[in-house]
C-alpha cells in the first residue's frame, strides 16, 4: 500500500496549467492535498503564514512545481526569497523547474542550483508526475 504526499504546491501564473496539473495529481491520487498559488508571492505568503496557522494539518509541501516565467516575481526570484525561510518552513521539499522555458540556460541554471531537484518541460503528464514521485519519494512510490 503506498503513502501519500502531504501536500503538493503548485506556482504557476496560467490558470488553465494550474487546472490540468491539478487535475492530473487529483486523478493520481498520490497527495492529501494540492495547492495551487498563481503567483510567487503568494506561494511565499502561503509557505511562511498558512502552514503556520495549520501546523500539523498535512499542508506542508513535500513537492513544489515551479513555474520559470511568471510576471511580478519569476521562479529565480522565488527561489532566492525561498532560501531565507526557516528550516520548518522549508522542510524536506523536493522542487521541480516545470516551465515552457527551453533556453539552454535555464536548464544549465536549474541543474547547478541547489535547491532545484528537476528541471522538466511542460506539460506535466502523469508519466512525468509518476517518474518524479519514484525518483525523489521511493519510500512511498
Amino acid at each position: 500500500m503506498r503513502r501519500k504526499l502531504n501536500c503538493i504546491l503548485l506556482i504557476d501564473d496560467d490558470e488553465p496549467t494550474n487546472f490540468l496539473n491539478k487535475l492530473i495529481i487529483e486523478e493520481a491520487e498520490c497527495a492529501e492535498n494540492v495547492q495551487v498559488e498563481q503567483s510567487a508571492p503568494d506561494a511565499l505568503e502561503y509557505l511562511t503564514t498558512e502552514i503556520e496557522e495549520v501546523a500539523g494539518s498535512g499542508s506542508t509541501p513535500d513537492l513544489i512545481f515551479l513555474d520559470i516565467n511568471m510576471p511580478a516575481m519569476d521562479g529565480w526570484e522565488f527561489l532566492e526569497e525561498y532560501q531565507k525561510l526557516t528550516p520548518a518552513q522549508k522542510a524536506r521539499v523536493i522542487v521541480v523547474m516545470l516551465t515552457t522555458s527551453y533556453n539552454p540556460e535555464d536548464e544549465v541554471k536549474a541543474r547547478n542550483h541547489g535547491l532545484i531537484a528537476e528541471f522538466r518541460n511542460k506539460p506535466l503528464t502523469t508519466e512525468m508526475l509518476m517518474d518524479v514521485l519514484h525518483q525523489h519519494f521511493p519510500e512511498k512510490f
